[in-house]
């Protein structure tokens, strides 16, 4: 083996360690019989997922995809478990119905076919590779060509925020 096969081996190695690591992730939080273990289990599939974005060569997404999800959304939610009025929240079993776990996996089964045949009879065009965009071409593509799709993004995410201020405000 010369180096470049060794690099090779070595690539689709830390890929799979990477989906490894966000599919384990994901599997533990249907599994976890506690809501907190099931928080970290999703803190694994994230960070799964943004390694899978920096081996990918975007580490704009991934840092994104840290500070979001890992920063934002996991944090609000570990604190939303912690701090409930529910106490039995954290430490009550998930209990899974054998009809619903039927229905679930049918439902389920049929979707993953149905795509499987809409995707294969999809006639996909390769076309150039695209090339590499920096931090500052992303922003300055959002502050002219998608302008609007920014604004409209900021009064979506103001809307939802005023909205669950209002749904979270206790009557006195």
């Amino acid at each position: 083996m010369n180096y470049q096969e060794i690099l090779s081996h070595l690539d689709d190695a830390v890929f799979y360690i990477f989906c490894a690591i966000a599919v384990g992730g994901a599997i533990y939080v249907l599994l976890a019989k506690n809501v907190l273990y099931a928080a970290y289990g999703l803190l694994c599939s994230f960070l799964g997922v943004a390694g899978i974005f920096v081996f990918a060569g975007s580490e704009y997404v991934a840092v994104s995809q840290i500070m979001i999800y890992v920063g934002g959304i996991l944090i609000l939610l570990v604190f939303g478990i912690m701090l409930s009025s529910n106490k039995k929240s954290g430490k009550e079993y998930l209990r899974i119905k054998n009809r619903n776990l039927t229905w679930g996996l049918s439902v389920g089964l049929a979707l993953i076919a149905l795509m499987t045949i809409i995707v294969s009879s999809l006639k996909i065009e390769t076309g150039k590779t695209p090339t590499i965009q920096s931090i500052k071409y992303i922003g300055f593509s959002l502050m002219t060509e998608h302008v609007l799709a920014l604004e409209l993004i900021g009064i979506l995410l103001l809307v939802a925020l005023v909205g669950a201020t209002f749904i979270a405000k206790t009557d006195e």
